[in-house]
C-alpha cells in the first residue's frame, strides 16, 4: 500500500453556502481527483429536526457551484448516538473511508463534540484525513474539533457561567494544541451588543482566556474566511473575505486573505506516526477502502474535454431557447457515447453502455 501524506484541513468561519465562499470550495475541488466523492455529515446539527435540510442545502450549493468537477455528493445522517442514525453505525458512516472530501458544518459545537467523541465516525474521519482525504470544517465544526470547545449556546443563549468543555482535539495528533473560534468578527449585535468572538463578546472572551490551561493556541476565524492547513507543505493559507487571528504565548498575529505563513506559527508540529490513535480495524478498513476506490477510479469512464465542451455549448443554446441547436448537440453527445439529462442541478452525463 503506497504511503499517503495527510490531507489538508480547511477551517471556515461561516458562510459555507454563500457565494463568498464559492472560491474556497473551488480551490479545494481543484485539489481533488476527477469526479470526486464528497460526504457531508449531519452530526453538528443532528439535534435539529431538520438536520437533513441543513446538510441538504450544503449539498445543493456544492452540486451547483462545483458542477464542472462533477462531484458525487452524499449526505450521511449520523445524527445522534443511541439511535439508528448514530455516528457509530457502520452502515451510515462507512462512505467516509472512500471520500475525497469530508465536510461538517453548522450546528452546536458542544453537541457535535459530544456526539463524535471517540465515535466510529471520528475514527474514520481521522483515518481518511491521515491517508490524504481533505477535511472541510465550517461554522460550528472548527470549534468542536479543537482541544477545547466554546459552549456558545450555553453561554450566549442559556446564560450559564463562563466555561470551556473538552473538544475533539483533532490536531493533538499533530502536536498542536488548537482551540478554534469561528464567527470571530461577528457584528450581528450592531453598536448595542458586542457579538464578536462567536457571539460571546470580547469582554467575556478575555475572561474565558484566563480559564484555559497554558499552551493553548487560539485560532480566531473571521466570517466568510478560511484557514487552510497543509501538513504536506508545512504552511497555512488564508482565503476569503477577511482575516485570521492567532493568539499564542501572549502574542497576537493577524493574517489577511491571501497571506501564507508557516504551520510553526500555530506551534511545534509533526506528522503522526503510522496510525497512532486510530483503532487497528478502522485503519485496515481505510486501507482497503482506498485500494477499492483506486481500482474503481481506474475503471470509471470519464467524459473527455470535447464532451464537456459540447455540454457547455448545449447549456448556452438552452439558455438562449435555441432548442434546435440544443437537440442537435444532444444527439452529437449521444453518438460519442454519453446520455445527457437535464436536472434541477444542471446537465448531468451518463455513459451509454455498449450493447
Amino acid at each position: 500500500m503506497p504511503i499517503t501524506a495527510p490531507g489538508q484541513v480547511v477551517l471556515l468561519g461561516s458562510g459555507e453556502t454563500l457565494p463568498s465562499s464559492g472560491k474556497i470550495h473551488e480551490y479545494i475541488a481543484r485539489l481533488l481527483p476527477d469526479n470526486p466523492h464528497i460526504v457531508i455529515l449531519e452530526t453538528p446539527a443532528g439535534f435539529e429536526l431538520n438536520s437533513d435540510l441543513v446538510a441538504g442545502r450544503i449539498k445543493n450549493f456544492l452540486t451547483r457551484r462545483l458542477q464542472n468537477y462533477q462531484p458525487a455528493i452524499e449526505v450521511l445522517p449520523a445524527r445522534r448516538r443511541g439511535t439508528p442514525f448514530s455516528p457509530d453505525n457502520p452502515g451510515i458512516v462507512a462512505p467516509i473511508l472512500k471520500a475525497d472530501e469530508i465536510l461538517l458544518g453548522p450546528g452546536s459545537p458542544t453537541y457535535g463534540a459530544r456526539q463524535l467523541q471517540d465515535s466510529l465516525a471520528l475514527h474514520m474521519i481521522t483515518a481518511r484525513q491521515r491517508r490524504g482525504g481533505i477535511l472541510f470544517l465550517s461554522s460550528s465544526a472548527p470549534i468542536s474539533f479543537g482541544a477545547y470547545t466554546l459552549p456558545v449556546y450555553e453561554i450566549y443563549k442559556a446564560g450559564l457561567d463562563l466555561h470551556w468543555v473538552p473538544g475533539l482535539n483533532f490536531f493533538g495528533a499533530y502536536g498542536l494544541e488548537l482551540t478554534c473560534v469561528s464567527h470571530w468578527n461577528n457584528n450581528d449585535g450592531g453598536e448595542e451588543l458586542d457579538t464578536s468572538r462567536c457571539y460571546i463578546g470580547q469582554e467575556r472572551f478575555n475572561q474565558l482566556l484566563n480559564l484555559l490551561p497554558p499552551g493553548q493556541t487560539i485560532v480566531g476565524i473571521d466570517e466568510h474566511t478560511a484557514l487552510i492547513l497543509d501538513f504536506m507543505e508545512g504552511h497555512c493559507r488564508v482565503q476569503g473575505n477577511d482575516s485570521i487571528t492567532i493568539l499564542r504565548s501572549g502574542k497576537t498575529q493577524v493574517f489577511q486573505s491571501g497571506d501564507h505563513f508557516p504551520l510553526d506559527i500555530l506551534g511545534e508540529w509533526h506528522v503522526p506516526e503510522g496510525h497512532s490513535g486510530i483503532p487497528d480495524p478502522v485503519w485496515e478498513a481505510a486501507q482497503q477502502a482506498e485500494a477499492e476506490r483506486r481500482s474503481e477510479s481506474q475503471h470509471e469512464r470519464k467524459p473527455s474535454p470535447e464532451i464537456l465542451s459540447l455540454v457547455r455549448a448545449r447549456d448556452k443554446a438552452r439558455d438562449a431557447r435555441d432548442w434546435t441547436s440544443a437537440d442537435a448537440l444532444r444527439d452529437q453527445i449521444a453518438t460519442l457515447g454519453w446520455q445527457i439529462d437535464d436536472t434541477p442541478q444542471g446537465s448531468q452525463l451518463t455513459p451509454i453502455e455498449d450493447g
